[in-house]
Parts: structure tokens; C-alpha cells; sequence
């Protein structure tokens, strides 16, 4: 069930997305009289699980037909709708175009006024953009329909008073327990949730934390960078060791041990932050400790026992609220969309950066690049609409700035030569923009070869 739940999310969001998208081409070419002639939501080799068109002033609709139908095509200058039977993509069909379909018979016939290769560049300019275009739009409108119905809550950097909880990695590199990050590189870090994506994302050499009272500098040292990405939780948040319930079940239950205490120190080593405590409880896995624990009377020591997984029977606190100023904002109409536009614009500029560490092969990040099995994952295993629609903006995001990287045959190909043509005049024949996204086709074979190769490496 859980599968079927994720594959399902994943197929709603990416026709979503995809439809966006292709309408955005789809939007410019009739806006500028070019000729569209399919407009599909996945991909229909030989048949077509639903197809619909306009013609001989009225409409026409089929199921399940064969694509090729003699009188739906004598009728080009009317486009043709529909759904096919591949779920992966879609496409718009422009007339007088070089894409992915690779149909160059047309482009052998005289040119024609409502072909795209007629059109002067800078409209052939926009209706390559529309899609990329469309799908920045689309983010804006779900950013501010999220924030707009949910709001926005987030733990502020510097309300994190009880620091970072590292693990074996962080602390390789020089961070502590309790450790409050001021800056990465000398830019400060607003949301506390985001410490490792900007480490990750600015490649910073320097940390500035607060340790103990003292103000002093963390030295990254580069060679972490590949680890820094594939090893989550570097820093967790800190939050103190609070009892809220003793278990039935619990070793320690006639110890003495109350609801609302709280652990100072393990056998005399202060130490209060959670993850710190759980460390040092599994050291003494079997074994009795002293515990120092806080409560409205004062300090006391407390015999504890520690059962064989580490454990000592307690439930804790760990009600945010309870311990840190969460920082909440709410949005109308009005609010919500320049701020679906602020938090569109950072996702951009984040997802770059991300893009740039994956094109560099020091930093090993080509190895986290996923196909449509990495995609399912981030999808939550049950139904959330909150969640839902956030992934579905970051993916609209990560959608369009993918098709403006300078491959002939995505989108930010076909742009660069049409900026090409636009500076110097002078046009690429067809035949180069065929030998081009051939070459395009290829790349972006080898990068789905990676990506699912990644994919079925992380399976085992």
C-alpha cells in the first residue's frame, strides 16, 4: 500500500509539473500564431489511450485509437489534445520545430508562415522560455497557496539556545555538542533546519561558533565536502534531557526518578543535551550510573540502571515549544504571493548552487543523482497534502531550472542558440540543430544511466 501510495503521488505531481510546463511552450506559440499541432500528457508511440481534437466545426474524441487516423490528420492546422498510454512526461508538438520527436520530414517542405522556424528569434525566444517560465509561475502560485493556508513555522538560528547535536562526522570536523553556529564563511544562517544545506551549498572554509561562552572559528577543511553530502544529521537540534513520563515497564521505576526532571550530568560528566546523554548511556549499556538530575527542590543524585539497549525507561519532552521560541507567521491573499515569490526566488538560487556541486567532480555529488525511484522517496508514505504540494513547488523548480541547462535538446539549449541568433544574427542551419539534439539526446541518455544506476546502488 505504501508503494502504491508513492507511485501514485509521483505520477500526480510530475503530470502536474510537466503539463505546466508544456503549456508554457504551448501559450507563446499560439500567442504568437505558430502552429501546435499535439499537445499530450505522457507519450503515445503507436496509440493513444485518449485523443481528442477539433474540425469540421465541431469536436472529436476517441479512446484508445491508433495515431494514425486519416481524417484527424487532414486536419493539421487544428491541434490535437490527449492522453497516452507511457506515464513519463509529455510533450508539445510545435510546427517547424527540431525536438526530441526528431521529425525532420516537415522540415524538408518550404517553410511556412506559421512554422516556429518563421517566427524572428526573439518569439521563437519565449516560446522556449514559456515552459521553464510556466513552471516558476507554478511554484509561486503553491508556494503562496502553502503559505497562505499553513502558514510558515520555523526554529530561527538563533533561538537554537542549547546549540548542535553532532554526530561522528561533525565532530571529525571540529564541531561539539552544544555548539551554537553563528556564521558559515562569515553569512550568518537565519533557519536553523537549513545548517547543513548552506554549509553544503556555500562549500564554506570556516564555521564562527559559540562554544562555552567563547566566540572562535571552525576550520572546514574541503576534503569533507563528498561526506557532507551523503551523511545527513551533521547538526540536529539540541534540546536538554527532560523527563516526561516514567514507562511501567522501565528498570528505574522505584528509583526515584520523576516526571519533570531533568539530567545534569552522567556519573559527575555534565552534560544535558539529549543526543550527548543517549551517547554516553549506550557506553554503559547493562551497568548502573549516577545520574544528576534538576527538579523545582534542587539538585540530587540518582542510582540508574541501564537496560542492554541503552535505555532507561523514560519517555521524554520533546514539545519544541516547551524549550525554544518558534518562530510562526501567518499570510493573507495579499502577503502570501510576494512571499511565494521570495521563497521561489531562494529555492532558485539554492538548486543552483546544488546543480554547480554535482558538475564538480571533487565534491562526488554526481553520485546522489537520482531518476524517478530517488523522486518516489522524498514522497511521504502516507497521504499529506501540506507535504504534497511543497515537494510538488520544489520539483516545478528543480523542472525548470534542469531545462535551462545548455543541452541542444532540452529548453536552455534551443535558448542558447537562440540568443546566439539574436547577438550575431546569423541562424544555425537545421541540419546543425538535428546533428545537435542528437548529441543532446545522447547526454541526456548517459545522465538517466547514472541516475538510475545511482538509484539501484543505494537498493542494495
Amino acid at each position: 500500500m505504501v508503494v502504491l501510495i508513492k507511485i501514485v503521488q509521483v505520477i500526480l505531481a510530475l503530470s502536474l509539473l510537466v503539463l505546466f510546463h508544456e503549456f508554457g511552450h504551448y501559450t507563446f506559440a499560439k500567442l504568437f500564431k505558430t502552429r501546435v499541432e499535439k499537445f499530450y500528457l505522457f507519450f503515445n508511440p503507436r496509440r493513444s489511450l485518449l485523443k481528442f481534437k477539433r474540425f469540421d466545426g465541431k469536436w472529436h474524441c476517441k479512446f484508445f485509437a491508433s495515431n494514425e487516423d486519416p481524417a484527424w490528420n487532414a486536419h493539421p492546422e487544428q491541434t490535437e489534445y490527449g492522453i497516452g498510454w507511457l506515464p513519463f512526461g509529455g510533450y508539445c508538438k510545435i510546427a517547424g520545430m527540431i525536438d526530441e520527436s526528431m521529425d525532420t520530414e516537415a522540415l524538408k517542405q518550404p517553410p511556412q508562415p506559421y512554422e516556429f522556424r518563421t517566427k524572428k528569434a526573439w518569439q521563437r525566444f519565449f516560446i522556449m522560455f514559456g515552459g521553464v517560465l510556466f513552471n516558476f509561475i507554478l511554484a509561486i502560485i503553491l508556494y503562496a497557496a502553502i503559505l497562505g493556508t499553513w502558514g510558515e513555522e520555523y526554529l530561527r538560528n538563533e533561538d537554537a539556545v542549547y546549540g548542535i547535536a553532532v554526530n561522528d562526522l561533525s565532530q571529525e570536523i571540529g564541531f561539539r555538542f552544544g555548539d551554537r553556529i553563528l556564521a558559515f564563511d562569515g553569512v550568518p544562517t537565519e533557519n536553523f533546519s537549513s545548517l547543513q544545506v548552506d554549509l553544503v551549498r556555500s562549500q564554506a572554509r570556516e564555521a564562527t561558533v559559540l562554544r562555552d561562552g567563547d566566540t572562535l572559528k571552525v576550520a572546514i577543511d574541503p576534503v569533507y565536502l563528498p561526506a557532507m553530502l551523503n551523511t545527513p544529521g551533521m547538526f540536529d537540534l539540541a534540546f536538554p534531557f527532560v523527563v516526561k513520563e516514567i514507562q511501567p515497564e522501565s528498570p528505574n521505576l522505584a528509583s526515584g526518578l520523576q516526571a519533570g526532571d531533568t539530567l545534569k550530568a552522567v556519573d559527575g560528566q555534565a552534560m544535558i543535551i539529549v543526543q550527548q546523554i543517549q551517547q554516553e548511556l549506550l557506553r554503559h549499556k547493562g551497568e548502573a550510573i549516577q545520574a544528576t538530575v534538576r527538579r523545582p527542590a534542587g539538585r540530587l543524585d540518582i542510582p540508574l540502571q541501564v537496560d542492554t539497549a541503552g535505555h532507561i525507561g523514560v519517555l521524554l519532552d520533546t514539545d519544541l515549544n516547551q524549550f525554544f521560541h518558534v518562530t510562526t507567521r501567518e499570510y493573507n491573499l495579499l502577503s502570501a504571493l510576494p512571499a511565494g515569490a521570495r521563497k521561489t526566488w531562494t529555492t532558485i538560487k539554492g538548486y543552483v548552487q546544488e546543480l554547480g556541486l554535482i558538475f564538480s567532480p571533487k565534491t562526488q555529488a554526481y553520485k546522489s543523482v537520482g531518476s524517478f525511484i530517488a523522486i518516489g522517496r522524498i514522497f511521504p508514505d502516507s497521504w499529506d497534502w501540506y507535504k504534497f504540494w511543497t515537494l510538488c513547488a520544489l520539483l516545478s523548480i528543480m523542472l525548470g531550472v534542469m531545462n535551462l541547462l545548455p543541452i541542444p535538446a532540452l529548453d536552455g539549449g534551443h535558448i542558447l542558440f537562440l540568443i546566439f541568433e539574436m547577438l550575431t544574427g546569423r541562424k544555425p542551419s537545421d541540419k546543425f540543430m538535428e546533428v545537435a539534439e542528437w548529441i543532446g539526446m545522447a547526454l541526456l541518455l548517459m545522465l538517466m544511466v547514472l541516475a538510475f544506476g545511482n538509484d539501484i546502488r543505494s537498493l542494495f
